[in-house]
């Protein structure tokens, strides 16, 4: 199905999005929602085993298009019906999530950029807090992860000053995973999304649960939680292949059964 405002493709297991509106600088419109939301399906389907997210053109996305619309901004409306539900979504999407910012992320779109499994990034990128410049608060995520990412006391100073945050010092700073010259990005990202759409799916989805989980549970929790979900990785087709491989010493054919 042809889109709009984003691009749309599934290959070797990767979902590829790529936002698409290079001429606003990929920034967020009722469309681009309703476009994300029509490929939610898809995303969940056996097909797809990983999850790419890229922007068209010279930016990654620049947050919301303020100019879009008229009358007075329902934030409130925004933010319950199109972005905390595609943040929702992507964070507890039971496979890997990779995103590759390949040029400015500003506002929301640092969100989307970061509620990501994996972040990469290339070097001419940079990820800016701009809600203060504007008199707003991070939304779509942005105080909860940045916190996480990289400490109360950074995150306080990119959400208060608003400054610039360069690729290689998000990486320094434990915000993104990976910085890549631009352009070898895209090849890396894809490189790494095909890794994870050939790894044990149903296995790298119970990791990422955990992951998400251990940031915020406590310890008794987290082990309970832990034992469930080791319970249920070790039924899965792809636990037995994996063992049997080994035992076999050849490279696993995973199945993300």
């Amino acid at each position: 199905m042809a889109y709009e405002t984003i691009k749309f493709d599934v290959t070797n297991g990767v979902a590829k999005i790529t936002l698409n509106r290079p001429e606003k600088m990929n920034t967020f419109n009722p469309k681009m929602f309703d476009e994300l939301r029509d490929v939610m399906p898809t995303l969940e389907s056996e097909e797809v085993r990983a999850v790419l997210i890229t922007g068209e053109g010279r930016a990654f996305g620049a947050g919301a298009d303020l100019t879009d619309g008229e009358g007075p901004l329902d934030v409130r409306s925004a933010l319950e019906k199109n972005y905390n539900p595609l943040i929702r979504f992507l964070t507890s999407l039971p496979k890997p999530v990779v995103s590759a910012v390949n040029g400015p992320a500003a506002g929301a779109s640092v969100s989307l950029a970061l509620s990501a499994d994996i972040c990469v990034a290339a070097k001419s990128a940079y990820f800016l807090q701009a809600f203060c410049h504007i008199g707003l608060v991070p939304d779509a995520g942005g105080t909860f992860f940045l916190p996480r990412k990289v400490g109360a006391t950074k995150a306080m100073g990119m959400a208060l000053l608003g400054d610039k945050i360069p690729a290689e010092e998000a990486e320094d700073m434990g915000l993104i995973w990976k910085v890549y010259d631009d352009d070898k990005l895209m090849i890396e990202a894809t490189n790494l999304a095909e890794r994870f759409a050939k790894g044990p799916t149903k296995g790298l989805g119970m990791i990422k649960k955990a992951i998400r989980a251990g940031v915020t549970n406590d310890l008794s929790t987290q082990l309970d939680l832990e034992v469930e979900l080791q319970e249920a990785a070790a039924q899965t087709e792809d636990f037995a292949e994996g063992v049997q491989a080994f035992a076999q010493k050849r490279a696993p054919n995973f199945k993300g059964k």
